[in-house]
């Protein structure tokens, strides 16, 4: 856990020294919200339909774009996914929950983390980076059958959307 909060702090908002004002690089609104709809319309040329979120780099949801005929969970799971995404892929340096789940960083053998009420190890969450791999938060997507088919619209929706992360 003292690596996660160091890596956290790491990669807090930059602060010119002696500076009152902070930082920090996200997403505007708009392509956030592409973003989400992108991994949304992925999906649903698949045949599912699921809930996309988007997590900015407080970890608060900025988009949630929610596919017509999704469960009501699907809200909540899509936002846990993106936020677990952003906080531990961004302290473990893992593009996915599926490489967080992969590397054992569910917590320690007692679930600690697991009782954090955002977090949630399972598939489907991705790193929104830059390509000089500056993290600018977290997309989750639920809905689809099964966590892999989620996370494979959430990292397809990144590939597409990526090249305008100027």
């Amino acid at each position: 856990m003292g690596v996660a909060c160091a890596a956290l702090v790491a990669a807090s908002p930059a602060r010119a020294a002696g500076s009152p004002i902070i930082t920090t690089q996200k997403l505007s609104w708009e392509l956030a919200e592409r973003l989400a709809a992108t991994a949304v319309r992925i999906c649903a040329a698949r045949g599912w339909s699921v809930t996309a979120a988007v997590v900015d780099p407080s970890g608060h949801e900025q988009v949630i774009i929610k596919g017509d005929t999704v469960p009501l969970q699907s809200l909540s799971v899509s936002y846990r996914k993106a936020y677990t995404a952003y906080a531990y892929g961004l302290a473990f340096d893992k593009d996915t929950t599926s490489a967080l789940i992969a590397a054992k960083v569910t917590g320690p053998e007692n679930g600690a983390l697991n009782t954090i009420p955002q977090v949630l190890f399972v598939p489907g969450g991705a790193l929104i980076r830059r390509a000089d791999r500056t993290i600018l938060g977290g997309v989750g997507v639920s809905g689809a059958p099964g966590g892999d088919k989620d996370e494979a619209c959430a990292v397809d929706a990144l590939k597409e959307v990526s090249p305008q992360f100027r």
